[in-house]
């Protein structure tokens, strides 16, 4: 995206705005920087005062629970710094800031990522949510549930009264069923169990290739000292065995769909919404990854609620921390 052409006048400090002349009239623009990150990948948006998105710009994870805080700031200021460098503006021009971040739910943890944004976007007004937060307001208004199928998976909904649920998304060792990282670690259990029992089978050999390695020792090592940068990447390869027929590899999805399919039941019970019409937004990264992987989630979802629409937000994720933290909505 080209930078933005006009003559500036001088910051206007007291108000957070950056004054454009056109014309020779000045006009006070006010920019807000949203981000939308997860275990794989970091969205950013920047919107101006009109709710107009200037720049969409990606980086790596961002969940501060899984890579740190350091490293969580590290890939938002990546996406931030491209998105100013591609609208031509500076840190200084942005007034507010809101942050949808999975791996944020509990206090202290939004309160380390909150300080450490202060300190990146001096002056501006700084709003840290859970991504399952931003992506429900993301739905926009009325009923709604969002399930996530990323490297993490949860399901978080609404009803007509403003009640909310959330089952899910509390982190790989106690939740996160049906995930990439949760079929990873099904795949590798599934090819080292045919091993020990004297079969060598397909999935076990492409799993191999996928992570550049020959011995499963060596696998079952790395699997413990660093789950994430071993399951995750793994699904690429189910999702592509299972389209080409492979029987373990679609046993291991049917049983993730499944498991997602629960996530929304559950929410749906608390939330009274099991026979009700709402959309139902599916959004992740293993969304459109495997025809076969995709058909068994609709399915086992219309089982669970047969009178949700299963469709796709509103606005993304990261338009939707904008706003809010600009303090408007999704409308």
């Amino acid at each position: 995206m080209p930078a933005i052409r006009g003559s500036w006048l001088p910051r206007d400090s007291a108000d957070g705005c950056c004054v454009r002349a056109f014309g020779g009239y000045p006009i006070c623009m006010r920019y807000v920087l949203g981000f939308d990150g997860g275990g794989t990948k970091t969205e950013c948006v920047l919107m101006n005062s009109a709710d107009e998105v200037l720049a969409r710009t990606f980086a790596g994870p961002s969940n501060p629970s899984r890579i740190g805080v350091e490293s969580a700031v590290r890939a938002i200021e990546e996406c931030a710094d491209l998105a100013l460098r591609d609208t031509g503006l500076e840190r200084s021009a942005i007034s507010a800031v809101g942050a949808g971040l999975a791996g944020t739910a509990k206090a202290d943890m939004k309160e380390s990522m909150s300080r450490a944004l202060q300190e990146c976007f001096v002056g501006a007004a700084i709003t840290v949510l859970t991504d399952l937060e931003a992506a429900l307001v993301a739905a926009g208004e009325g009923p709604a549930i969002v399930v996530v199928m990323g490297t993490g998976s949860a399901a978080f909904g609404r009803n007509r009264e403003g009640e909310i649920a959330r089952a899910g998304g509390y982190g790989r060792f106690t939740s996160d069923e049906g995930s990439a990282y949760d079929i990873g670690r099904r795949a590798i259990a599934a090819a080292v169990q045919g091993r020990a029992g004297g079969s060598d089978c397909m999935l076990g050999r492409q799993i191999l290739e996928q992570l550049r390695c020959t011995d499963w020792a060596v696998v079952e090592h790395r699997a413990r000292t660093m789950p994430d940068e071993i399951y995750p990447p793994i699904f690429p390869v189910v999702a592509a065995a299972a389209d080409a027929g492979d029987a373990t590899a679609r046993g291991i999805l049917i049983e993730a769909a499944r498991d997602l399919a629960c996530l929304v039941a559950d929410v749906a019970d608390r939330l009274h919404l099991r026979e009700s019409e709402f959309l139902l937004a599916k959004i992740g990264g293993t969304i459109g990854r495997s025809q076969f992987f995709d058909a068994q989630v609709d399915s086992a979802l219309k089982h669970v609620v047969p009178g949700a629409e299963i469709g796709k937000l509103r606005i993304s994720p990261a338009e939707a921390a904008a706003l809010v933290a600009r303090g408007g909505d999704a409308r």
